[in-house]
């Protein structure tokens, strides 16, 4: 067991943490008795209590279940932060069934993979999702389409700026298999007993993993209830928290964090659909947000307000967040401002969040953290599997109640993401780190082949397949460029075939791609090339394109220094 950050615990916390052996539904339906009046969601002004929250839930669970939704069967669920994503999130899981939370900004191409993938016969959609998923009912198992409006629960008048999402006007959904949200809620039809427990699936939040075809993360209620836990503990939750809910909830930090934890224990969630920097100030100083969880680009654009200093943000007590590291010179910007240090974390959708995350009294600038209760975090030799020492590089390996069971359907992806050490199963998180003499972890690269662009994870073997569509490509290489805001971005470099050549431009291709995929996905940059570098075994040389890319853009920065 990974000791050496004992030493600097937080005093106020055990260093083991029993992780209740319920449902997560349960903890819906222990915060409604305990609170049946109190707020369980802010959205844009409106206010839902946790006794409405919850007849919501059983109401959409009912009729999940009327649609013939059974135990252990796989729901999408597909839309933006709104309190119809709580909703169903939580129905769902009173059903017995298991959620699949899709990316919004996918698109009709990249949804198929989901459908094949989880055999789902139900997809709870956002309206302004239509387009993507309405021409799929009838492919695979799909068979309805729950669709949600979520101007809907703005019920009072508001002077905060809406998204236009959430300005659309309601409309019947006008394609076969469509269902509108307060039909379903209103057709009557009570759940039958709930009898999921702490073993059985949860939910399967899909990650790249080890190859390109994104793969359902198996989390079980049990795995799925450790995070939960976990965090509300670290960060000193109790039920007068009001979190900041600007991470989307289809991702697992935003999910488990600002949704799933305040419902844990019975405080106060504050929603955005999309990102605002002047909504979310005034929602902090209205609403007296005691918790903003959030991602470097979101807290530097909030900084980047001119007006934010006009504020009153002294209501703050916990500022984190994960997925990228937190830029030093930022980090001291939001601590002048704020007076409170950024807590990073890290995890992955196969841990469902946080394994690491920084003492509260004691964080590192751009740090993991230090393993959290029960987790036992090694680094080792990628190649030998040795376990290497303080400030070794190798690959951080992690065993701890929050792991996955494995990836759906996938068992020979599953072997490979584990190791055994000590006689305890080791998850291989496939990137590179050490640890330093107190025990605080860091990222130094990663072993995937994996880009990270504003902390969305873009497999460019995904992103490649979907460009093999384009009927003018002959062959391409997505690799990762820096960006200034992103981090990392995305770059394709293309071949294009014979005839096409001069007909079509290199904005063509990111224009097709756009349309075609997630803005996050969808390359940025675009260069045509004559042929891509190979081996002597004719196998793509990604890796020499890489270290290209990365050796032009040193010389450019070199250069533009002088």
């Amino acid at each position: 067991m990974f000791t050496r950050h004992h030493a600097v615990w937080p005093a106020y916390l055990p260093r083991s943490l029993a992780v209740p052996r319920t449902s997560l539904f349960a903890n819906l339906e222990i915060a409604a008795r305990r609170y049946p009046d109190k707020t369980a969601i802010v959205y844009y002004g409106s206010e839902i209590r946790y006794r409405d929250l919850l007849a919501e839930v059983e109401a959409l669970a009912g009729y999940l279940q009327h649609l013939g939704v059974a135990k252990g069967d796989r729901v999408l669920l597909y839309m933006q932060n709104a309190p119809q994503f709580t909703i169903g999130y939580y129905a769902i899981l009173r059903a017995d069934a298991v959620v699949v939370p899709v990316n919004p900004m996918n698109h009709t191409a990249e949804l198929e993979h989901y459908l094949a993938d989880t055999g789902a016969a139900v997809c709870l959609c956002g309206q302004e999702l239509i387009e993507q998923i309405a021409p799929l009912v009838g492919h695979e198992a799909l068979r309805q389409v729950i669709v949600a409006n979520y101007g809907e629960y703005v019920r009072e008048p508001t002077d905060l700026a809406l998204p236009a999402e959430v300005q659309l006007a309601s409309q019947s959904p006008g394609f076969a298999g469509g269902i509108a949200w307060s039909d379903a809620l209103a057709a009557g039809h009570a759940p039958g007993p709930h009898t999921a427990g702490p073993d059985d699936h949860c939910v399967f939040p899909y990650s790249s993993g080890t190859t390109g075809a994104p793969k359902g993360c198996v989390h079980t209620h049990y795995s799925a209830m450790a995070t939960i836990v976990h965090r509300a503990a670290w960060t000193q939750m109790s039920s007068e928290a009001v979190v900041l809910a600007t991470l989307p909830y289809f991702h697992v930090t935003g999910m488990q964090g600002a949704m799933s934890g305040p419902i844990y224990q019975g405080a106060t969630a504050v929603i955005m659909t999309r990102w605002n920097r002047e909504v979310a100030a005034r929602l902090i100083e209205r609403y007296r947000i005691t918790s903003w969880i959030n991602i470097a680009t979101m807290a530097i654009d909030f900084l980047s307000d001119p007006d934010v200093e006009r504020y009153d943000l002294s209501s703050l007590r916990n500022i984190g967040g994960g997925g990228a590291a937190m830029p030093r010179a930022v980090e001291e910007k939001l601590r002048r401002l704020t007076g409170l240090p950024y807590i990073e974390g890290y995890g992955l959708s196969e841990t469902i969040a946080a394994t690491h995350i920084n003492p509260l009294d004691k964080p590192k600038a751009q740090c993991l953290g230090i393993p959290v209760f029960d987790v036992d975090s090694r680094v080792v030799d990628p190649e030998t599997l040795r376990e290497l020492g303080p400030n070794e590089v190798g690959e951080i390996v992690s065993h701890g109640p929050q792991v996955f069971q494995g990836y759906w359907n996938r068992p020979e992806e599953t072997a490979k993401a584990f190791i055994e050490l000590d006689g305890k199963r080791f998850f291989r998180t496939g990137d590179l780190g050490c640890y330093d003499e107190e025990g605080y972890f860091f990222m130094v690269d990663r072993v995937k082949r994996m880009i990270n662009a504003s902390g969305f994870k873009v497999w460019p073997s995904e992103v490649e397949s979907l460009m093999y569509r384009h009927p003018a490509i002959q062959e391409c290489c997505v690799i990762s460029t820096p960006d200034p805001k992103r981090g990392e971005t995305v770059k394709a470099c293309v071949v294009l075939r014979e005839a096409e050549v001069g007909r079509v431009s290199e904005q063509d291709i990111i224009d097709w791609c756009r349309a075609e995929m997630a803005a996050y996905k969808a390359p940025v940059c675009v260069e045509f090339r004559s042929a891509l570098p190979r081996s002597s075994t004719g196998k793509l040389m990604w890796r020499a394109l890489q270290e290209e890319e990365n050796a032009r853009c040193a010389q450019t920065t070199d250069a533009a220094t002088v």
